[in-house]
Protein backbone atom coordinates (compact mmCIF):
# COMPACT_ATOMS: atom_id res chain seq x y z
CA UNK A 1 0.00 0.00 0.00
CA UNK A 2 2.81 2.35 1.05
CA UNK A 3 4.43 1.26 -2.74
CA UNK A 4 1.50 2.44 -4.22
CA UNK A 5 1.68 5.57 -2.62
CA UNK A 6 5.16 6.33 -3.33
CA UNK A 7 5.06 6.07 -7.05
CA UNK A 8 2.54 8.24 -9.27
CA UNK A 9 0.53 7.31 -12.03
CA UNK A 10 2.00 5.09 -15.43
CA UNK A 11 0.91 7.89 -17.27
CA UNK A 12 3.27 10.05 -15.78
CA UNK A 13 6.31 7.96 -14.70
CA UNK A 14 8.78 9.60 -17.61
CA UNK A 15 11.21 10.29 -15.34
CA UNK A 16 13.63 7.93 -14.33
CA UNK A 17 14.10 8.99 -10.20
CA UNK A 18 10.31 7.44 -10.13
CA UNK A 19 11.39 4.33 -11.58
CA UNK A 20 14.23 3.74 -10.25
CA UNK A 21 11.93 4.03 -6.65
CA UNK A 22 9.94 1.06 -8.51
CA UNK A 23 12.64 -1.32 -9.47
CA UNK A 24 14.52 -0.26 -6.01
CA UNK A 25 11.43 -1.82 -4.04
CA UNK A 26 11.08 -4.85 -6.89
CA UNK A 27 14.50 -6.02 -5.87
CA UNK A 28 14.03 -5.64 -2.12
CA UNK A 29 10.98 -7.53 -2.31
CA UNK A 30 12.54 -10.18 -4.66
CA UNK A 31 15.34 -10.86 -2.50
CA UNK A 32 13.03 -11.15 0.72
CA UNK A 33 10.93 -13.70 -1.02
CA UNK A 34 13.78 -15.56 -2.09
CA UNK A 35 14.61 -15.94 1.67
CA UNK A 36 11.12 -17.11 2.48
CA UNK A 37 11.07 -19.76 0.23
CA UNK A 38 14.48 -20.87 1.13
CA UNK A 39 13.58 -21.14 4.88
CA UNK A 40 10.64 -22.88 3.79
CA UNK A 41 12.10 -25.56 2.09
CA UNK A 42 15.00 -25.83 4.58
CA UNK A 43 14.84 -29.25 6.54
CA UNK A 44 15.59 -29.22 9.79
CA UNK A 45 14.50 -29.78 13.56
CA UNK A 46 10.67 -28.29 14.76
CA UNK A 47 11.23 -24.90 14.52
CA UNK A 48 10.42 -22.67 17.87
CA UNK A 49 7.16 -20.44 18.19
CA UNK A 50 7.79 -17.02 16.38
CA UNK A 51 6.84 -14.84 13.70
CA UNK A 52 8.56 -15.39 9.84
CA UNK A 53 10.05 -13.82 7.41
CA UNK A 54 7.61 -11.22 6.49
CA UNK A 55 7.83 -8.28 3.46
CA UNK A 56 5.61 -5.50 4.86
CA UNK A 57 6.17 -3.08 1.29
CA UNK A 58 8.58 -1.70 2.28
CA UNK A 59 10.94 -3.71 4.58
CA UNK A 60 11.80 -7.40 4.77
CA UNK A 61 11.62 -8.35 8.51
CA UNK A 62 13.23 -11.36 9.53
CA UNK A 63 12.16 -14.45 11.20
CA UNK A 64 12.08 -13.58 15.25
CA UNK A 65 10.92 -15.45 18.62
CA UNK A 66 8.25 -14.25 20.27
CA UNK A 67 8.71 -11.93 22.61
CA UNK A 68 11.75 -10.17 20.78
CA UNK A 69 11.48 -6.98 18.96
CA UNK A 70 13.93 -6.27 15.58
CA UNK A 71 14.15 -2.48 13.91
CA UNK A 72 15.22 -1.35 10.47
CA UNK A 73 16.00 2.07 9.22
CA UNK A 74 14.30 3.69 6.59
CA UNK A 75 15.19 3.04 3.24
CA UNK A 76 17.96 4.79 2.11
CA UNK A 77 16.25 7.34 -0.39
CA UNK A 78 16.56 10.70 -0.41
CA UNK A 79 13.83 12.25 -3.04
CA UNK A 80 11.57 10.24 -1.61
CA UNK A 81 12.12 10.13 2.06
CA UNK A 82 13.65 13.17 4.19
CA UNK A 83 14.88 10.54 6.94
CA UNK A 84 16.92 7.50 6.54
CA UNK A 85 18.65 6.78 9.84
CA UNK A 86 15.43 6.82 11.82
CA UNK A 87 14.62 3.30 13.24
CA UNK A 88 11.29 1.81 12.67
CA UNK A 89 10.42 -0.92 15.53
CA UNK A 90 7.98 -4.35 15.14
CA UNK A 91 7.63 -6.49 18.10
CA UNK A 92 7.03 -10.49 17.27
CA UNK A 93 3.63 -11.18 19.42
CA UNK A 94 1.81 -14.17 19.96
CA UNK A 95 -0.37 -12.95 17.25
CA UNK A 96 2.31 -12.35 14.64
CA UNK A 97 4.13 -9.49 13.80
CA UNK A 98 2.55 -5.99 15.16
CA UNK A 99 2.21 -2.74 13.44
CA UNK A 100 5.68 -1.08 12.57
CA UNK A 101 6.15 1.43 15.48
CA UNK A 102 6.43 4.51 14.42
CA UNK A 103 4.83 4.48 11.13
CA UNK A 104 6.77 4.91 8.48
CA UNK A 105 5.05 8.29 6.94
CA UNK A 106 6.09 9.73 10.27
CA UNK A 107 9.44 7.94 10.66
CA UNK A 108 10.91 8.78 7.60
CA UNK A 109 8.57 11.98 6.77
CA UNK A 110 7.87 11.12 3.30
CA UNK A 111 8.31 13.80 0.32
CA UNK A 112 5.34 15.36 -0.54
CA UNK A 113 3.36 13.56 -3.14
CA UNK A 114 1.31 15.97 -4.75
CA UNK A 115 -2.07 16.41 -5.71
CA UNK A 116 -4.14 15.42 -8.30
CA UNK A 117 -3.84 19.09 -9.74
CA UNK A 118 -0.07 18.53 -9.47
CA UNK A 119 -0.47 15.31 -11.34
CA UNK A 120 -2.64 16.80 -14.10
CA UNK A 121 -0.17 19.59 -14.32
CA UNK A 122 3.01 17.05 -14.33
CA UNK A 123 0.69 15.11 -17.22
CA UNK A 124 0.41 17.95 -19.34
CA UNK A 125 3.84 19.18 -18.88
CA UNK A 126 5.00 15.80 -20.62
CA UNK A 127 2.36 15.97 -23.20
CA UNK A 128 3.76 19.77 -24.16
CA UNK A 129 7.53 18.37 -24.05
CA UNK A 130 6.56 15.84 -26.59
CA UNK A 131 4.85 17.82 -29.11
CA UNK A 132 7.72 20.14 -28.90
CA UNK A 133 10.92 17.43 -29.01
CA UNK A 134 8.13 15.85 -31.96
CA UNK A 135 8.16 18.95 -34.12
CA UNK A 136 11.83 18.87 -33.53
CA UNK A 137 12.89 15.85 -34.51
CA UNK A 138 10.96 15.65 -37.55
CA UNK A 139 12.12 18.79 -38.56
CA UNK A 140 15.59 17.90 -38.33
CA UNK A 141 14.60 14.79 -40.42
CA UNK A 142 13.71 16.60 -43.07
CA UNK A 143 16.45 18.95 -43.00
CA UNK A 144 18.95 15.82 -42.97
CA UNK A 145 17.43 13.75 -45.57
CA UNK A 146 17.33 16.52 -47.82
CA UNK A 147 21.09 17.70 -46.52
CA UNK A 148 22.23 14.08 -47.82
CA UNK A 149 20.23 13.86 -51.14
CA UNK A 150 21.86 17.26 -52.02
CA UNK A 151 25.58 16.13 -51.40
CA UNK A 152 24.55 12.41 -52.79
CA UNK A 153 22.93 14.18 -56.15
CA UNK A 154 26.20 17.02 -57.18
CA UNK A 155 28.92 14.97 -57.94
CA UNK A 156 31.01 18.15 -57.45
CA UNK A 157 30.27 17.49 -54.00
CA UNK A 158 31.80 14.16 -53.45
CA UNK A 159 34.51 14.50 -51.17
CA UNK A 160 36.19 12.66 -48.49
CA UNK A 161 34.80 15.70 -45.82
CA UNK A 162 31.32 15.58 -47.51
CA UNK A 163 31.31 11.63 -47.03
CA UNK A 164 32.08 12.82 -43.40
CA UNK A 165 29.37 15.08 -42.96
CA UNK A 166 26.47 12.28 -44.46
CA UNK A 167 27.97 9.63 -41.65
CA UNK A 168 27.28 12.43 -39.06
CA UNK A 169 24.23 13.17 -40.61
CA UNK A 170 23.02 9.62 -40.55
CA UNK A 171 23.22 9.32 -36.82
CA UNK A 172 21.20 12.17 -36.22
CA UNK A 173 18.78 10.59 -38.28
CA UNK A 174 19.12 7.21 -36.31
CA UNK A 175 18.97 8.99 -33.21
CA UNK A 176 15.80 10.65 -33.78
CA UNK A 177 13.94 7.31 -35.32
CA UNK A 178 15.63 5.82 -32.07
CA UNK A 179 13.39 8.26 -29.98
CA UNK A 180 10.14 7.47 -31.89
CA UNK A 181 10.98 4.00 -31.80
CA UNK A 182 11.67 4.17 -27.78
CA UNK A 183 8.23 6.23 -26.80
CA UNK A 184 6.25 3.57 -29.53
CA UNK A 185 7.89 0.91 -27.60
CA UNK A 186 7.44 2.31 -23.82
CA UNK A 187 4.98 4.27 -23.61
CA UNK A 188 2.68 3.55 -26.88
CA UNK A 189 0.09 1.68 -23.80
CA UNK A 190 -0.17 3.95 -21.23
CA UNK A 191 -1.88 1.19 -19.31
CA UNK A 192 1.18 -0.64 -19.29
CA UNK A 193 3.89 0.82 -16.41
CA UNK A 194 6.85 1.22 -18.11
CA UNK A 195 8.86 1.03 -15.01
CA UNK A 196 8.00 -2.52 -14.53
CA UNK A 197 8.03 -3.16 -18.52
CA UNK A 198 11.11 -5.85 -19.24
CA UNK A 199 10.71 -7.42 -23.23
CA UNK A 200 12.70 -8.17 -25.18
CA UNK A 201 11.47 -5.12 -27.81
CA UNK A 202 11.45 -2.44 -25.16
CA UNK A 203 15.43 -3.61 -24.04
CA UNK A 204 16.45 -3.31 -27.60
CA UNK A 205 14.74 -0.16 -27.95
CA UNK A 206 16.64 0.77 -25.68
CA UNK A 207 19.95 -0.61 -27.02
CA UNK A 208 19.57 0.60 -30.23
CA UNK A 209 18.54 4.10 -28.44
CA UNK A 210 22.12 4.36 -26.95
CA UNK A 211 23.68 2.83 -30.10
CA UNK A 212 22.24 5.89 -32.21
CA UNK A 213 23.28 8.89 -29.11
CA UNK A 214 26.97 7.09 -28.67
CA UNK A 215 27.45 6.78 -32.53
CA UNK A 216 26.38 11.09 -33.09
CA UNK A 217 28.72 11.95 -30.17
CA UNK A 218 31.56 9.64 -32.30
CA UNK A 219 30.67 11.12 -35.44
CA UNK A 220 31.06 14.71 -33.71
CA UNK A 221 34.62 13.58 -32.73
CA UNK A 222 35.08 12.27 -35.84
CA UNK A 223 34.54 15.73 -37.76
CA UNK A 224 37.11 17.64 -35.05
CA UNK A 225 39.46 14.85 -35.84
CA UNK A 226 39.49 15.49 -39.64
CA UNK A 227 39.00 18.90 -39.30
CA UNK A 228 42.20 18.80 -37.02
CA UNK A 229 44.20 16.26 -39.39
CA UNK A 230 43.25 18.56 -42.35
CA UNK A 231 45.10 21.30 -40.81
CA UNK A 232 48.48 19.06 -39.81
CA UNK A 233 48.39 17.86 -42.92
CA UNK A 234 47.83 20.49 -45.68
CA UNK A 235 49.26 18.34 -48.54
CA UNK A 236 47.97 14.85 -47.99
CA UNK A 237 45.33 12.65 -49.05
CA UNK A 238 42.47 12.41 -47.00
CA UNK A 239 41.11 9.56 -48.43
CA UNK A 240 43.07 6.60 -46.68
CA UNK A 241 41.74 7.93 -43.36
CA UNK A 242 38.15 7.51 -44.40
CA UNK A 243 37.77 3.98 -43.41
CA UNK A 244 39.58 4.34 -39.89
CA UNK A 245 36.98 7.61 -39.24
CA UNK A 246 34.42 4.89 -40.20
CA UNK A 247 36.01 2.64 -37.44
CA UNK A 248 35.49 5.15 -34.76
CA UNK A 249 31.79 6.61 -35.82
CA UNK A 250 30.16 3.23 -36.22
CA UNK A 251 32.71 0.90 -34.72
CA UNK A 252 33.75 1.53 -31.42
CA UNK A 253 29.82 2.86 -30.30
CA UNK A 254 28.40 -0.65 -31.72
CA UNK A 255 31.50 -2.41 -29.32
CA UNK A 256 30.44 -0.32 -26.42
CA UNK A 257 26.57 -1.01 -26.80
CA UNK A 258 27.47 -4.85 -27.26
CA UNK A 259 29.53 -4.91 -23.82
CA UNK A 260 26.63 -2.64 -22.28
CA UNK A 261 24.14 -5.58 -23.12
CA UNK A 262 25.71 -8.32 -22.14
CA UNK A 263 26.79 -6.67 -18.84
CA UNK A 264 22.82 -6.32 -18.56
CA UNK A 265 21.96 -9.81 -19.24
CA UNK A 266 24.77 -11.16 -16.70
CA UNK A 267 24.58 -8.88 -14.02
CA UNK A 268 21.73 -6.26 -14.05
CA UNK A 269 19.18 -7.69 -16.23
CA UNK A 270 16.01 -5.85 -14.60
CA UNK A 271 13.17 -3.55 -15.90
CA UNK A 272 13.99 -2.38 -19.38
CA UNK A 273 17.60 -1.17 -19.14
CA UNK A 274 16.46 2.22 -18.83
CA UNK A 275 17.39 3.20 -15.35
CA UNK A 276 19.66 5.39 -15.67
CA UNK A 277 20.76 5.33 -11.69
CA UNK A 278 22.49 1.63 -12.31
CA UNK A 279 25.87 1.85 -11.86
CA UNK A 280 26.25 -0.07 -15.55
CA UNK A 281 25.18 3.02 -17.02
CA UNK A 282 28.86 4.06 -16.65
CA UNK A 283 29.60 1.87 -19.68
CA UNK A 284 27.58 4.00 -21.86
CA UNK A 285 28.35 7.47 -19.95
CA UNK A 286 31.68 6.63 -19.41
CA UNK A 287 32.74 6.46 -23.44
CA UNK A 288 30.46 9.29 -24.41
CA UNK A 289 32.47 12.14 -21.68
CA UNK A 290 35.80 10.56 -23.05
CA UNK A 291 34.60 11.73 -26.18
CA UNK A 292 33.48 14.78 -25.33
CA UNK A 293 36.89 15.56 -23.35
CA UNK A 294 39.12 14.53 -26.23
CA UNK A 295 36.77 17.31 -28.77
CA UNK A 296 37.22 19.75 -26.02
CA UNK A 297 40.98 18.97 -26.43
CA UNK A 298 40.37 19.28 -29.93
CA UNK A 299 38.78 22.27 -30.22
CA UNK A 300 41.33 23.98 -28.01
CA UNK A 301 44.35 22.47 -30.57
CA UNK A 302 42.61 23.69 -34.00
CA UNK A 303 41.75 27.17 -32.14
CA UNK A 304 45.35 27.79 -31.77
CA UNK A 305 46.46 25.71 -35.27
CA UNK A 306 43.67 28.19 -36.82
CA UNK A 307 45.38 31.40 -35.12
CA UNK A 308 48.92 30.34 -36.17
CA UNK A 309 47.88 30.01 -40.26
CA UNK A 310 46.03 33.19 -40.17
CA UNK A 311 48.35 35.09 -38.74
CA UNK A 312 51.28 33.90 -40.80
CA UNK A 313 52.28 35.88 -43.76
CA UNK A 314 53.12 32.96 -45.87
CA UNK A 315 49.69 31.74 -46.65
CA UNK A 316 47.95 33.22 -49.29
CA UNK A 317 43.94 35.03 -48.37
CA UNK A 318 42.44 32.72 -50.40
CA UNK A 319 43.49 29.78 -48.09
CA UNK A 320 42.88 31.83 -44.76
CA UNK A 321 39.40 32.16 -46.48
CA UNK A 322 39.01 28.51 -46.85
CA UNK A 323 40.19 27.53 -43.09
CA UNK A 324 37.46 29.91 -41.88
CA UNK A 325 35.07 27.85 -43.56
CA UNK A 326 36.15 24.94 -42.74
CA UNK A 327 36.59 25.39 -38.88
CA UNK A 328 33.82 27.35 -37.97
CA UNK A 329 30.86 24.94 -37.79
CA UNK A 330 32.98 22.42 -36.50
CA UNK A 331 34.08 25.24 -33.74
CA UNK A 332 30.77 26.02 -33.08
CA UNK A 333 29.05 22.15 -32.78
CA UNK A 334 32.26 21.22 -30.59
CA UNK A 335 31.15 23.64 -27.28
CA UNK A 336 27.55 23.29 -27.99
CA UNK A 337 27.03 19.40 -28.09
CA UNK A 338 27.91 18.33 -25.17
CA UNK A 339 27.85 20.98 -22.82
CA UNK A 340 24.99 20.28 -20.83
CA UNK A 341 25.88 16.62 -21.02
CA UNK A 342 28.79 17.46 -18.78
CA UNK A 343 27.39 19.51 -16.48
CA UNK A 344 24.32 17.10 -15.60
CA UNK A 345 27.13 14.28 -15.23
CA UNK A 346 28.28 15.87 -12.06
CA UNK A 347 25.02 15.52 -10.61
CA UNK A 348 22.69 12.63 -9.66
CA UNK A 349 19.99 11.88 -11.76
CA UNK A 350 17.57 12.86 -9.76
CA UNK A 351 18.58 16.31 -9.98
CA UNK A 352 17.41 18.78 -12.11
CA UNK A 353 15.02 16.39 -14.29
CA UNK A 354 13.09 19.45 -15.66
CA UNK A 355 16.11 21.08 -16.83
CA UNK A 356 17.32 17.91 -18.12
CA UNK A 357 14.73 16.86 -19.94
CA UNK A 358 14.29 20.25 -21.33
CA UNK A 359 17.88 20.34 -23.01
CA UNK A 360 18.37 16.38 -23.71
CA UNK A 361 15.04 16.07 -25.65
CA UNK A 362 13.69 19.55 -26.58
CA UNK A 363 16.74 21.73 -27.80
CA UNK A 364 18.35 18.34 -28.89
CA UNK A 365 15.95 17.41 -31.14
CA UNK A 366 16.87 20.64 -32.88
CA UNK A 367 20.33 20.17 -33.20
CA UNK A 368 19.63 17.79 -36.59
CA UNK A 369 18.63 20.74 -37.92
CA UNK A 370 21.41 22.73 -36.67
CA UNK A 371 23.65 20.26 -37.88
CA UNK A 372 22.10 20.29 -41.35
CA UNK A 373 22.43 24.58 -42.15
CA UNK A 374 25.80 24.75 -40.83
CA UNK A 375 27.44 21.84 -42.83
CA UNK A 376 24.62 22.21 -45.96
CA UNK A 377 22.84 24.77 -46.61
CA UNK A 378 24.75 27.41 -45.35
CA UNK A 379 27.69 26.48 -46.77
CA UNK A 380 29.53 28.29 -49.78
CA UNK A 381 30.08 25.35 -51.60
CA UNK A 382 26.95 23.96 -51.67
CA UNK A 383 24.95 27.22 -52.96
CA UNK A 384 27.55 27.84 -55.58
CA UNK A 385 26.24 24.13 -57.06
CA UNK A 386 22.87 24.46 -56.52
CA UNK A 387 22.92 28.43 -58.22
CA UNK A 388 25.22 26.26 -60.70
CA UNK A 389 22.86 23.67 -61.64
CA UNK A 390 19.56 26.00 -61.51
CA UNK A 391 21.50 27.60 -64.11
CA UNK A 392 21.95 24.80 -66.13
CA UNK A 393 18.36 23.72 -65.77
CA UNK A 394 16.83 27.01 -66.46
CA UNK A 395 18.82 27.36 -70.15
CA UNK A 396 18.17 23.71 -70.76
CA UNK A 397 14.09 24.86 -70.12
CA UNK A 398 14.49 27.71 -72.13
CA UNK A 399 16.52 25.76 -75.04
CA UNK A 400 13.53 23.48 -75.22
CA UNK A 401 10.96 25.55 -74.95
CA UNK A 402 12.46 27.84 -77.79
CA UNK A 403 12.79 24.44 -79.88
CA UNK A 404 8.76 23.37 -79.18
CA UNK A 405 7.88 27.01 -80.71
CA UNK A 406 10.33 27.26 -83.55
CA UNK A 407 8.59 23.58 -84.46
CA UNK A 408 5.20 25.07 -84.14
CA UNK A 409 6.25 27.96 -86.37
CA UNK A 410 7.75 26.23 -89.17
CA UNK A 411 5.01 23.51 -89.21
Amino acid sequence: ILLSALSPPPKVQATHPDCSVVLYFQEQEAECLEIIRSESQTPGPPRQQGCLTEWDGVSCWSTLPIGQSRAVACPDILHVFKKSKVLIWRNCTESGWSFPSPPYYNACELEAIGSNNDTEAKASYFVTMKVLYTCGYSTSLAALFLAIGIFSCFRKLHCTRNSIHIHFFTSFILRGAAVFIKDAVLFSDESVDHCTMSTVNCKAAIAFFQYSVLANFYWLLVEGMYLQTLLLLTFTSDKRYIWWYILIGWGVPMLTVCVWVVTRLQYDNNGCWDDYTSLYWWVIKAPILLAIFVNFLIFLNVTRMLAQKIRSPDISKNYKQQYMRLTKSTLLLIPLFGVHYVVFALFPEHIGVDARLYFELVLGSYQGFLVALLYCFLNGEVQAEIKRNWGKWQSSMESNVFNLATQDFTA
